[in-house]
């Protein structure tokens, strides 16, 4: 092999092998501190874009479970309301039952429809008050309910139909005028009462079933992103005991490739003793 101070081959390969364990060192640095064995399109790019495919249908659900927990939130309000409804009728049915007694003197059945009247007006404002930021589907407002996104393209919907539980309704037929100051009127009122309890449980029970799909959508998404956040970790995630065994293997390769250039760069000091005198 010719001697030459001009050109070290040996410092030459050190030189590279040195700058590849580098090169492989920071690759491992990047995948230890990011947690990611793919971090850009760089690392593999086909990876990368359906990680990144992925990523963006997790966002998306984020937005779907967004419109469903307010879906719930005016479902629940609704179906406390209703409730609240349902448990005023009852009420209101024992002050009918009571005002149809014909024994009762004037100043009883004033007393009687007093209450009455005052039921009715706590029916009222119930239905009014069952808002949830700006919806109410009880008051009549909304007679084509709400529509709720249900997947990733917002191509699917839920719908979250009105059950309009006003007075003087199709389901409360009793108006806010409505009296019980006889006897014979009591009685009458009654037959309009129990129809309007039997359609407000009705209401109550479709309610009940539209927030139970909301419920339970809701848990599906839920259980959908976390299998999309699982697939996407198996697609980039590093391995981090593996990275770890990498790096202190790279780290020795790193010391002893230093250690090899520096002894090819004191090679040609070998030169200087052939010219050294006997």
């Amino acid at each position: 092999m010719t001697v030459s101070v001009h050109t070290n081959k040996s410092a030459m390969i050190a030189l590279q092998n040195l700058n590849n364990t580098t090169s492989n060192l920071n690759g491992v640095q990047n995948r230890i501190s990011t947690g990611l064995n793919v971090n850009s399109a760089k690392d593999n790019a086909s990876v990368y874009a359906i990680a990144q495919g992925q990523r963006a249908d997790v966002s998306s659900l984020a937005a779907v479970t967004s419109s469903l927990n307010r879906a719930a939130s005016i479902s629940d309000v609704s179906l406390a309301a209703g409730e609240t409804v349902s448990d005023l009728l009852v009420e209101l049915r024992e002050k009918v039952v009571s005002a149809m007694d014909p024994s009762i003197d004037t100043a009883s059945r004033n007393a009687l429809n007093s209450d009455f009247r005052a039921l009715l007006n706590q029916i009222k404002q119930t239905t009014t008050s069952a808002n949830f930021d700006g919806a109410n589907i009880l008051d009549g407002s909304l007679p084509n309910g709400i529509q709720f996104i249900a997947d990733a393209d917002a191509t699917s919907n839920i719908t979250l139909s009105t059950r309009d539980l006003s007075l003087g309704g199709t389901t409360i037929t009793l108006t806010s005028g409505s009296t019980i100051m006889s006897a014979t009127v009591a009685s009458g009122m009654l037959v309009r009462l129990d129809t309007s309890i039997q359609n407000v449980n009705a209401a109550l029970g479709a309610l009940g079933s539209q927030a139970k799909q909301i419920d339970g959508h809701l848990s599906f998404v839920s259980k959908l992103t976390d299998s999309l956040n699982s697939g996407i970790g198996n697609l980039v995630d590093a391995d981090m005991a593996k990275e770890s065994a990498k790096l202190q293997a790279l780290q020795v390769q790193q010391q002893l490739g230093t250690q090899a250039l520096s002894i090819a760069n004191s090679g040609p000091q070998v030169i200087l003793s052939l010219f050294q005198g006997g």
